[in-house]
């Protein structure tokens, strides 16, 4: 008997996300000019007695003076808090009700509207304590019981120390007279609840803050809706991500630090170190040093198209899945491509500056238009051909080279070499990724191939060109004008200095690796990414990872899902089975995906096992990770 655990639950900003007496107060006071000051005088009283800084009977009978309801009100006031439910309580609603003898609501609330709502959670009203209103003959409400004991003050250990609980007493709210439980000597553990409201005061009292229900749960190790609450998940965000990243990783319940500049290796070693997912841009490099410092990590999310600052082998081997963003900035880097053209084309970035200068120097000299100019784009992904599509709609004539032989869009031409594409273009636009094989893709050699007066762009990858050649090609002639929008090395932040040797060069637009940097392009990548680690966190989907085996699953519905990622070796899938097979697990379903580094397992199986078969699971020895998710 000593074992059973008892919950004290405050209902108004803890069961519910709101204080009740304010909503009555808009409800009952619709109509009355006054209502504004009076309702923020109402919040204010009411925030006053959950800090302490007003005792609680003065806090309420000045409350339900200036609200003058009446008990017609309650209805409507029922049906608004039975939608206003904590998440975490929704979430839980299942084992509530089928543990419900060992929740109590303890309230300075009145029953008259809390008993409807809890009931609807299995608990009944004998495990409901709290006021009762006082009515007149019309029904308006005009005070309270105050012979009730909770309408006192330091009500609610006097309400419990009546109800010689046996076993553990864990109470949980968010305003001082919850404490006060604890503090009486009546209450094991008190939990301030900050999903709705935070009160910083009622925090220092805690023995712990629980930003949901499934933190007390956890911590006590029952049953709950989800395996691992969603506030111990703690996200690091570096490099600007967008604010709507930061913000749809929050409203998930995870725990999110923004750092707006990259991190050095060491740096970022030391910050990694308790961090479950990283959302990182193009300066941070991601390396196997890094990822050996990273403990619990589960996901990292580049927040641009590429991933070569990610050691995805590395990522591989630790089971950590990387996510990218390969098409939610294309037709930004499209755009400042085709303007780059022009803008060189016409000579405009020398004549520009001379104007500021009040040089007054109108001709047509060095002055081109782009249609009919042969543009040669080396890389026909995702970029490259949109590119093509939009430059052959401008008049241009378009050829392309890809190591992967690639089907060209409209009336393109593919280029049987990289040397037949550098002899036969006008205009040369790069876009390959930055893997170790590109390394000086275009150096001497290539820029010797060149047109003389061509127009060269590189806004790839800043390893894939070399420099000091383009420098030597544009002080030549060779290159009449170029655009170069990333670099091998790139300042982490912007008060750093940019060094390059390409600055000060004539009719050469340098700009800071924003070719994807629209408002646009941020906001979709800071959509698509967070979507695919939340579903990842949740589900174990992997779709559109990098170097992970790719699965989409189902919804999980009424069981664990079992997720082993292992090395990629022969009998795996069996050591499983066989395993689940000498436990009897019922399986409900089952997927398993491959590549050449790693397996990807998700077994689903019946809710009831014996927590033994998680250890012998990630025993086996090929294992890299084990989850379980419900």
């Amino acid at each position: 008997m000593e074992n059973i655990k008892h919950f004290i639950i405050d209902f108004d900003s803890t069961f519910t996300k709101v204080e009740a007496l304010d909503i009555l107060a808009e409800i009952a006071l619709e109509g009355n000019p006054k209502k504004e000051a009076i309702i923020n005088r109402v919040k204010e009283v009411t925030d006053l007695g959950m800090s302490g800084e007003l005792s609680f009977r003065d806090s309420l009978e000045e409350r339900i003076s200036i609200i003058k309801a009446n008990k017609d009100h309650l209805l409507p006031l029922v049906r608004e808090l039975k939608n206003k439910i904590s998440n975490s309580f929704k979430r839980n609603k299942r084992f509530i009700k089928k543990n419900a003898k060992q929740f109590y609501i303890l309230s300075n609330g009145f029953k008259e509207f809390i008993i409807p709502v809890v009931a609807e959670y299995g608990i009944e009203a004998k495990n409901v304590f709290a006021n009762d209103f006082v009515f007149d003959e019309e029904g308006n409400i005009v005070g309270f019981n105050k012979k009730n004991v909770l309408s006192s003050n330091k009500g609610k250990p006097k309400q419990i120390e009546k109800l010689k609980l046996k076993g553990e007493v864990h109470v949980l709210g968010d305003g001082f007279t919850d404490y006060e439980i604890k503090e009486a000597g009546f209450a094991k553990t008190f939990y301030a609840f900050t999903e709705n409201v935070k009160r910083e005061k009622v925090i220092s009292y805690a023995d712990f803050e629980a930003p949901n229900l499934d933190e007390v749960f956890y911590q006590n190790n029952m049953e709950r809706a989800l395996s691992y609450p969603k506030s111990r998940i703690k996200v690091l965000l570096l490099e600007n991500v967008h604010e709507n990243a930061i913000s749809k990783l929050r409203t998930e319940g995870y725990q999110v630090s923004v750092h707006n500049a990259g991190m050095s290796e060491n740096d970022l070693c030391r910050a990694i170190k308790d961090v479950s997912i990283l959302g990182i841009r193009s300066k941070t490099q991601v390396t196997k040093k890094v990822l050996s410092h990273a403990k619990r990590l589960l996901a990292i999310g580049a927040f641009c198209i590429g991933t070569n600052q990610i050691d995805i082998k590395s990522a591989q081997n630790k089971g950590i899945a990387v996510f990218n963003a390969p098409y939610s900035n294309t037709r930004s880097v499209v755009e400042l491509v085709l303007a780059e053209i022009i803008i060189l084309m016409r000579n405009l970035v020398d004549k520009i500056p001379k104007m500021h200068q009040g040089q007054w120097n109108k001709s047509a000299q060095n002055s081109f238009e782009i249609r009919g100019k042969t543009l040669g784009i080396i890389g026909y992904g995702s970029i490259g051909s949109q590119l093509s599509i939009v430059a052959e709609s401008m008049g241009m004539k378009v050829i392309y080279f890809d190591i992967v032989e690639k089907l060209g869009l409209g009336n393109v031409s593919p280029c049987e070499s990289l040397e037949e594409l550098m002899v036969q273009s006008d205009i040369i636009s790069v876009h390959v990724d930055g893997r170790q094989e590109n390394n000086d893709l275009i150096g001497v050699s290539q820029f010797d191939l060149m047109k003389s007066g061509v127009i060269f762009l590189n806004l790839s990858r800043g390893n894939v060109v070399n420099y000091n050649a383009l420098k030597s090609a544009i002080q030549s002639g060779k290159v009449a004008g170029a655009g170069v929008d990333v670099f091998p090395k790139e300042p982490m932040s912007n008060e750093e200095e940019f060094i390059s040797e390409l600055r000060g060069l004539p009719n050469t637009i340098l700009t800071p690796h924003i070719g994807g940097s629209t408002l646009e392009a941020q906001k979709n990548i800071a959509s698509f990414v967070p979507s695919r680690i939340i579903d990842y966190i949740n589900t174990g989907s992997t779709s559109n990872t990098v170097g992970f085996p790719d699965i989409a699953l189902p919804i999980l519905h009424e069981a664990h899902r079992f997720i082993h990622i292992h090395m990629n070796a022969a009998g795996v899938l069996a050591k499983i089975n066989n395993i689940l097979a000498n436990r009897k697990l019922n399986i409900v379903g089952q997927y398993l995906k491959t590549n050449e580094n790693i397996g990807y397992v998700i077994t689903d199986i019946d809710k009831k096992y014996d927590k033994e078969v998680i250890k012998e699971l990630k025993g086996i020895d090929e294992t890299i990770r084990f989850r379980v998710l419900y």
